[in-house]
């Protein structure tokens, strides 16, 4: 005997982006066309553009807690600590252990390291000056056991690896982990601090996939026919969800309800994306929810502005939105704020989350030249685009290695 899953609901958003430090501020920012994107000085490279966030770390955290730990574990704390405000928990009244925490970031430890060979390199590469901060630093799971640590929660916290895949695998595992009945609530998404390792820039550039403009707010462009690669951004966003009954019990208030997701992998290389098993992602997240693509309103592209990612992915979309599809609107969020690696696709489902109300699907900017390979019916370039209707969200992120994630959003209807 199978049994109805019990249904999974948005109840708060809490982030941090390069070009807002709430869900609000980034909103109104993606609808006026405001980049986050700015100069910076990466060690022996020089400058190069990225995404910067400036939210504040001693809003929640102590100044020796923010020495201790690590910048990707200040933006987890920062915005787990917006999204359980946003959502009116009483924490006291909960029982933590209840609770369940899964963030999803890109890599982990690099910057650490990094820091630390560049100390130690000061004092002829003595290791005494080598901080024993160093293993809980660059432990995988140390964002979510930060926020772990800061909030007294003692229920399951663990990182998940999934290359730029990763927000949208932390929210899908949490809607899993609640289903399962594993836990009761969780704080998900996914976090990045890549801007602070110059692995991440010196790897893109020997690949010929980084960025470069005269002006930075130009930089990232995806779909424009002279866009020359990706911006590298950091940033968070953490949602709490829970299962439908206990957020109508505590009449909380709900963003949208989780519809249905796929995860699937290419299978067949390092680096360059698969339209064929991005097509499948597509489709089987469709299944999963029980639509069709004309349902859709809103898909939001992973595309990074990188040549042959661009192009490979709108054929992707081309195969299942291209017919017959008049109410699908694509956009693309990069364009505001880079990439922001494992932060990128909670990132990019936060910012359209706002248009199931106010009905405009924000756009994608920078697009001054449309490559004729990039072009697909329904693309929302450099004006907010008004729409009759938005019940659908769907948030596509892919990543290195060939992972694919697709998730899909609704608008909540008791």
């Amino acid at each position: 005997m199978s049994y109805p899953l019990p249904r999974i609901v948005i109840t708060s958003i809490g982030l941090t982006a390069p070009n807002g430090n709430s869900l609000a501020d980034y909103r109104q920012n993606l609808l006026n066309g405001v980049s986050g994107v700015q100069p910076l000085d990466v060690r022996y490279m020089g400058k190069c553009l990225a995404g910067v966030c400036d939210f504040d770390p001693l809003k929640y955290q102590k100044r020796k807690e923010v020495r201790v730990g690590t910048r990707a574990g200040s933006i987890s704390i920062y915005c787990a600590r917006e999204a359980v405000a946003d959502a009116g928990w009483d924490m006291d009244a909960l029982e933590r252990d209840r609770i369940g925490i899964y963030i999803g970031t890109t890599e982990h430890g690099n910057v650490e390291t990094e820091n630390e060979i560049y100390a130690i390199s000061q004092f002829n590469y003595d290791t005494k000056y080598w901080s024993h901060y160093h293993n809980p630093r660059t432990v995988a799971n140390n964002p979510a056991g930060e926020v772990s640590l800061n909030l007294g929660i003692t229920g399951p916290a663990y990182a998940i690896g999934a290359a730029c895949a990763a927000g949208n695998l932390g929210l899908i595992h949490a809607t899993q982990m609640l289903r399962l009945g594993e836990v009761d609530q969780a704080i998900c998404g996914g976090v990045s601090e890549s801007i602070h390792t110059f692995g991440i820039f010196a790897g893109f550039k020997s690949q010929g996939a980084l960025a470069t403009h005269e002006d930075p707010a130009k930089a990232s462009r995806p779909f424009d026919k002279d866009r020359n690669g990706i911006v590298v951004s950091e940033g968070g966003a953490l949602y709490t969800l829970e299962r439908l009954d206990d957020a109508q019990k505590r009449v909380a208030r709900i963003y949208g309800e989780i519809a249905g997701y796929c995860v699937n992998s290419d299978a067949s290389d390092y680096v360059l994306p698969n339209p064929t098993r991005q097509t499948e992602c597509v489709r089987k997240a469709l299944r999963s929810a029980g639509m069709e693509a004309a349902d859709i309103h809103i898909v939001n592209t992973h595309a990074t502005a990188t040549p042959q990612g661009d192009i490979q992915e709108c054929g992707a979309l081309r195969d299942v939105f291209g017919e017959g599809c008049p109410d699908t609107n694509i956009n693309n969020t990069k364009s505001f704020i880079g990439h922001a690696m494992g932060a990128a696709g909670a990132l990019e489902l936060a910012g359209n989350i706002p248009s199931f109300g106010d009905l405009v699907v924000h756009p994608t900017i920078n697009v001054d030249n449309l490559d004729p390979q990039c072009a697909l019916p329904g693309l929302v370039i450099n004006q907010p685009k008004s729409v009759a209707k938005v019940d659908t969200i769907l948030n596509n992120s892919f990543g290195m290695l060939g992972i694919n994630s697709t998730l899909i959003v609704k608008r909540f209807i008791p």
